[in-house]
């Protein structure tokens, strides 16, 4: 067992005692003693010979060739590149990082079905820059630490999920699954994965029979449940059925073909997000087990904005406009302050949130399409760009979307 697995173990047992750690601490405590380690210089005999006999006792952390991580070179608060869209170098602000990012892309299928891909730039832990993904891989979605992400073949759904050092570039293993899956996602604290399983690929669009009222292709409801997957192990919980709607009134189906679990900010509870709950409902929340449940308190208000809860648990991001986007006491779901952007992706720390928006001495009144990442301050109307204006280019077709993780 090296040093990463001793240090979930430890903070498992603590959680079995009823101590539970704030999301993402194991990937924290991992990551400072990457840094420390990088940076110590041991000037004395005696020094040198117990990091020596330290190295002999433990596993290197830093992947299977000695490199050391990109990103731990990146020690400034703030790691912004305006001038680039779709970004080449790392960015990042406070706890968080740019981990990935995507574009779409529908092509017509000789079945007449219409098919969603997806390209992706994936940090490369040796350069800190992005490079474009294997082909192959039709789904990724990177730990907290950017060292390790879980990937999917195509096409989806597959049956196994794959484990990539982003350190060394390998793959490390396969995970297989006896229901096939079309999406991962890691948990805050890194130490689980929750997939989601299909018996179709939800990204396909389906050509529909000459006699049906409407001839183009048309998405479809095939969600039947999903799996908890503990990441050290490589374990395979019980698989758990939560089947989706497949069609609505008149035959067609009226949700979003992509419904994926997700995790609360907490780690213990799932949800899935909702193109149109009952009652204005944004999200479905279950158990780890499947079953429904009710929302945490802290989570009560929330609504599509991917950064969510804060990570001090006292503000809440809400649904924006080209006047801003709102904060919310999660408590009362009542509006504290507003912030610029228009859409509020994640939080950097406390105080501080990552957003699509426009610096004002740049805006050209062209909505969400001249949209570039900015840094946004509570309290603040100051915002710092962290990339160019989001556009395409030859590498990656379409707009591209950006997925962060904790670094």
């Amino acid at each position: 067992m090296n040093v990463e697995e001793l240090v979930r173990a430890s903070l498992q047992e603590q959680a079995d005692d009823g101590v539970r750690p704030p999301a993402g601490f194991a990937e924290r405590v991992l990551t400072v003693r990457r840094r420390r380690r990088t940076r110590t210089i041991a000037g004395l005999a005696v020094a040198t010979a117990a990091v020596v006999a330290a190295a002999v006792a433990v596993p290197a952390l830093d992947g299977g060739d000695g490199v050391r991580p990109a990103s731990d070179g990146q020690t400034g608060d703030v790691v912004a590149h305006p001038d680039q869209s779709p970004p080449r170098d790392l960015i990042a602000a406070g706890n968080t990082a740019l981990a990935a990012f995507y574009t779409t892309r529908t092509t017509d299928q000789p079945d007449g079905d219409r098919l969603v891909t997806r390209t992706y730039g994936l940090l490369d832990q040796r350069t800190g820059k992005y490079e474009k993904a294997s082909k192959k891989w039709a789904w990724i979605d990177v730990a907290p630490g950017m060292r390790t992400a879980a990937v999917l073949e195509g096409e989806l759904p597959a049956r196994r999920i794959g484990v990539l050092d982003l350190i060394t570039g390998k793959l490390e293993r396969w995970i297989p699954v006896n229901h096939p899956v079309a999406g991962v996602s890691w948990s805050p604290d890194g130490s689980k994965l929750v997939a989601t399983a299909y018996s179709k690929n939800p990204d396909r669009l389906i050509d529909l029979p000459d006699d049906h009222p409407d001839n183009d292709p048309q998405p479809h409801g095939s969600r039947t449940g999903f799996f908890v997957v503990d990441a050290a192990s490589g374990d395979v919980g019980a698989f758990r059925e939560l089947p989706q709607k497949s069609a609505g009134e008149f035959g067609f189906f009226d949700g979003n073909p992509r419904e994926d679990l997700e995790w609360s900010r907490d780690g213990e509870l799932l949800y899935v997000q909702l193109a149109m709950g009952a009652d204005g409902e944004n999200r479905a929340w279950y158990t780890l087990a499947g079953a429904k449940t009710e929302a945490p308190a802290a989570e009560k208000y929330a609504g599509w904005p991917e950064a969510g809860l804060s990570p001090d648990g006292k503000l809440l991001a809400s649904d924006g406009n080209d006047k801003g986007s709102p904060l919310l006491d999660p408590t009362t779901g009542k509006k504290v302050t507003t912030v610029p952007g228009q859409q509020l992706l994640a939080w950097a720390d406390d105080k501080r949130l990552i957003a699509w928006g426009c610096a004002p001495e740049k805006c050209d009144g062209k909505g969400e399409y001249r949209n570039q990442l900015l840094l946004v301050t509570v309290g603040s109307e100051k915002v710092v760009p962290l990339s160019d204006f989001r556009k395409a280019s030859a590498t990656y077709p379409g707009r591209w979307t950006p997925m962060f993780t904790a670094r």
